[in-house]
Formats: C-alpha cells, structure tokens, sequence
C-alpha cells in the first residue's frame, strides 16, 4: 500500500453538514477546559465523536444491472410485505420494505440504491418517536423518494427522522437522473431509511445483517433466488 492511499483511509472525508456542528462542539469544549479541564475533557470525546459521525467515506458499489445496495449504514431491524406510502404513487399492492437502522456511531450518509431517475419527491412533518418502531415509518417525519428504474418498475427509499433526528437532509430533485452508490442525503444523530422494493421483488438481507451503504446487496431483480434466512454465529 503506498503512503497516498494509506493517508486517504486516516482522513475520512466529512459531510460538510457536520462543520458547523464540530465547530460548536469544539469552541464549546474550549471553553469548559478553562472552566473546569476535566470537562474540557469530555468535551474534546464528544468533539472527536461529532466527527466521526459525519464521515463521510468513499464506497465501492457493484455496477451490475439489477442489483439494488442499501442506501444506509445500520442493521437490518424490519422485513416486511407492506404496501408503499400511498404519496410515492406506487400502487397499492404490497412489496417487500427493509428497514435499516442507523445508531449514532453508524456513517449516517445515505445513498442512491439503483441507476435510475428520481420520479418523485415527498416531504411529510411528523413526530419524532424511535426510529427502532414500526410505526415510525406512518408517524415520524420523514423524506419520501421514489426511483423509476428503465424496466418501468419503482423503488421506494424513505428517510426517517428518530428520536433525536431532528434534520433530513436530501439533494435530489425531481426528474434527477441518480447511479447507484451516489450520495443523496444524511439524517442527523440516529434514524432509519426504509427501502421499498419493486413488485415481485425479494429481499437477499436478513433481519440483524449489518450493512454499509452503497455496498451491501439488499435485492438482485435479475436473480430467481428465494428470500434468504440468516443465523447468528
């Protein structure tokens, strides 16, 4: 490995989202230590904290037609046949949704789950329950994004805000051609992203997988696969 490459994994890129926020954190833990040191202390940890949260690493993401990534670090918490948020313009009938969660010291950067063009876009208030319920994915508030892949077929991704989520952040517009892997927004200190898959479509995660965004392989439209099961080992 030469040095080039050996410094580009040390010095993760962040979200430029998060410098405001580190900056707070760090003129506030400045100020504690002439306070009082030891809470200078704590607040140089919750400092470095900040900013591991808003990481912002490169991915490597299969290319291959069909293959729908997750669009979210986290753990595989939901899978379940339910029918798509009715604002997505869907249809009715019901698809498979996994649900990611992200906790606070997961990469909260989300990406696009397939090439495609976002069909549409929907931003709906709510509460801001944990995002670990299932109803969370009806109440919270959240960010609704649909991708209209070339076969015709849709993709649901959602963005939810938690319990102490209190900002979605999206960069996409409407009629937007996206690739797969390519960063689209961030939720901010613990939430969830909900996937919504094509019809007919099953999911190759299982319930507990971890997962990295833009890397780890929810769905394969073109593979006959049954849905998978997994084991703790």
């Amino acid at each position: 490995m030469n040095k080039g490459s050996l410094l580009d994994n040390v010095l993760i890129p962040i979200a430029r989202e998060g410098w405001p926020f580190i900056a707070i954190f760090g003129l506030a833990s400045l100020i504690l230590y002439f306070l009082y040191a030891p809470l200078g202390w704590i607040g140089l940890v919750l400092t470095l904290w900040c900013v591991y949260f808003f990481r912002n690493p490169d991915r490597v993401t299969p290319e291959r037609e069909g293959l729908i990534v997750s669009p979210a670090d986290g753990i595989v918490q939901m899978i379940a046949e339910v029918s798509p948020p009715e604002e997505l313009d869907m249809g009715s009938e019901p698809v498979v949704r996994v649900s990611v969660f992200m906790n606070v010291f997961d990469c909260h950067v989300n990406r696009i789950p397939s090439d495609g063009r976002i069909g549409k876009l929907v931003y709906v208030p709510g509460q801001f329950l944990n995002a670990s319920l299932d109803k969370a994915s009806e109440e919270n508030e959240r960010q609704m994004v649909r991708i209209d892949l070339d076969s015709g077929a849709f993709i649901g991704a959602v963005q939810i805000a938690g319990l102490i989520a209190r900002r979605i952040v999206c960069y996409l517009e409407e009629d937007q051609t996206v690739l797969a892997g390519e960063r689209f927004g961030l939720i901010r200190f613990g939430s969830r992203v909900d996937i919504y898959l094509p019809h007919g479509a099953v999911s190759h995660a299982v319930i507990g997988q971890k997962c990295v965004s833009g890397e780890t392989i929810l769905a394969d439209l073109k593979s006959d696969e049954a849905a998978r099961s997994g084991e703790v080992r």
